[in-house]
């Protein structure tokens, strides 16, 4: 049977063809194009470009490349752009509350620009935590061909520093442990140029998880920002994206439930960010598979967490790139049967193919454990249930900071009130700190625990404070620490009802978070709850406070699209 021809200008030829778009051609010809440019296929370049922040600083130069990619490939590239905000500077104050949000207004502004401008493929570029599953979940919905491209990380600083140094450099200061003098010396030197945070924070863990998604090319997720592999990468992807064109292979023929659990699988092994858990079923979503909570517990049940990195662990992301980078360890676990081979990737091959060539890391490297020897044998990504998360909470738990808590609560109401508490010695060890309406509609927007969880490490009291909320964590956060509690505080959740000194137990092996009030005193707290003032009013967070999901379902603004509520597959 012959294979039907695949029409290499599916989308643009309706916006550039015939007499009667004479006016798009018009106005494109003022840009640049020429006769020539209109047959090619069009290829959006969708840049995340901004000086306001080091992740995102040189992603003008990676945009270029993949347009002569492309350009070189017989297509046409034209670049785009959309915002980034900074978590590492907006963290800990009202500005942290826009980060999540941002992730929605990335995918809806490049769905937009794709969806308007007709083109027929999509580079999308990201290098920060948001507009990483922002990209992705424009990409998804879109189904056009696309590859995504990472930044790529940021190099140490002086003394293999970086953002979570400086943010524990704080509660260091606070107990007396650093000078005024040292403390400066650590903000001067932590961030030396452009690229992402250095460890498995969110940015690297979702880099690593969209590679094992099979949607960007191999390594991408393993270089640094400020190298020619990371410019010989984007350049790549825009060749790559032209073939992905004239083969027709969309983004639903990659982006399976199978992929999705190859993604958790690596995350597992990496010691991933939480994060990850909110920002793959918000992708998903957008790709219309069902995943859940439950399916993170299945997989993790089998998966051994392997990677030594920061924040729990020594090593950072360079120090991962310079012994192979993600690719040795996928090797590993898909020769182990960990991971699905069969999935395709948007190199056009299946990723066994991909991985066939691949080396094992060298001889008496420490950075990722063998299968046989892992760091911890289960997944650190821990869903916990029970009276104080009914829907489910997310905890990172690599073994180090134990495996069960029990202690009295000290509630706060926002995380300036608890930053504070910590900083000026009211947190004291033994206490569950609950930081309650920091959710998704509550914040709104789900601020990340970086400062708090940062100065309790910085105040030595990482293994004897445990802090709960209902907003989430940096992927550098590290303790004992559960998020993304559901329901949250703000709709009514259970988390509302908690009261200084309540017994507050924690079981990372049962599963469970309990609080330890009877049910007769709960329903008399419900009886005279009141439910907080709206935060915003109008604007940006009061749209998205309005139409935001649970965390439990990826804390999505779309949510009214979707017709599933699938239980988890069968292991």
């Amino acid at each position: 049977m012959t294979k039907p021809k695949v029409d290499p200008r599916p989308h643009s030829r309706v916006v550039f063809d015939g007499v009667k778009q004479t006016p798009s051609r018009a106005m494109l010809r003022a840009t640049g194009f020429d006769d020539r440019d209109f047959r090619r296929s069009q290829v959006g370049i969708a840049s995340t470009w901004s000086t306001l922040t080091p992740c995102n600083m040189h992603i003008d130069r990676l945009a270029d490349a993949a347009v002569r990619g492309v350009d070189g490939a017989g297509g046409k590239g034209t670049i785009f752009g959309t915002i980034t905000v900074s978590d590492g500077i907006s963290m800990g104050t009202p500005g942290m509350r826009y980060s999540l949000v941002s992730r929605e207004v990335i995918a809806d502004s490049i769905e937009t620009v794709v969806g308007a401008q007709g083109f027929d493929g999509l580079v999308a570029i990201g290098g920060c935590d948001k507009n990483m599953p922002g990209c992705m979940m424009a990409i998804a919905r879109l189904d056009r061909p696309a590859v995504f491209v990472y930044g790529g990380t940021i190099r140490p600083g002086a003394g293999r520093r970086d953002i979570v140094s400086v943010f524990e450099a704080v509660g260091a200061h606070a107990r007396g442990a650093l000078s005024d003098r040292q403390l400066r010396e650590v903000e001067r030197t932590a961030i030396p140029g452009p690229g992402s945070c250095g460890g498995m924070y969110t940015a690297n863990t979702m880099a690593s998880a969209i590679e094992a998604l099979g949607m960007s090319l191999p390594n991408s997720s393993a270089q640094e920002a400020v190298s020619r592999t990371k410019r010989l990468d984007a350049e790549r992807a825009g060749r790559a994206v032209v073939q992905l064109v004239r083969r027709g292979i969309k983004p639903s023929d990659i982006l399976c439930r199978e992929a999705f659990e190859n993604a958790i699988v690596v995350t597992i092994a990496l010691a991933g960010s939480t994060n990850a858990v909110l920002h793959l079923l918000a992708i998903a979503h957008s790709a219309g598979i069902p995943l859940q909570l439950d399916d993170f517990t299945r997989i993790g049940a089998r998966v051994p967490v392997l990677a030594d990195l920061r924040p729990s662990g020594r090593y950072s992301m360079s120090e991962l790139i310079r012994i192979g980078g993600i690719q040795p360890l996928m090797r590993t676990l898909l020769d182990a049967g960990l991971l699905h081979g069969g999935c395709l990737t948007v190199t056009g091959r299946t990723l066994a193919e991909n991985l066939r060539r691949v080396k094992p890391y060298p001889a008496g490297q420490q950075i990722v454990r063998s299968l046989a020897d892992p760091i911890k044998a289960e997944s650190h990504l821990v869903v916990l249930y029970g009276n104080l998360a009914p829907e489910g909470a997310v905890a990172k738990i690599s073994g180090k900071e134990g495996l069960q808590f029990e202690g009295r609560a000290r509630v706060f109401d926002s995380e300036e009130e608890t930053l504070q508490a910590i900083l000026d010695g009211t947190v004291v060890a033994g206490d569950v700190v609950v930081v309650r309406y920091e959710g998704p509609r509550g914040g709104p927007g789900m601020r990340e625990m970086l400062s708090p969880t940062a100065a309790i490490m910085g105040k030595g009291l990482g293994d004897r404070v445990a802090l709960v909320t209902d907003g989430r964590f940096s992927g550098g956060s590290h303790g004992f620490v559960v998020g993304h509690v559901a329901p949250e505080a703000a709709v009514g959740g259970p988390l509302a009802l908690v009261r200084d000194g309540d017994p507050i137990s924690i079981d990372a092996v049962a599963r469970t978070m309990t609080l330890d009030v009877a049910d007769r005193e709960l329903a008399k707290r419900r009886a005279t709850w009141v439910p907080p003032a709206r935060p915003a009013e109008r604007g940006v967070l009061a749209k998205y406070a309005a139409l935001v999901s649970s965390a439990s379902l990826g804390a999505v603004t779309d949510r009214q699209l979707s017709s599933f509520h699938a239980k988890p597959a069968e292991s």
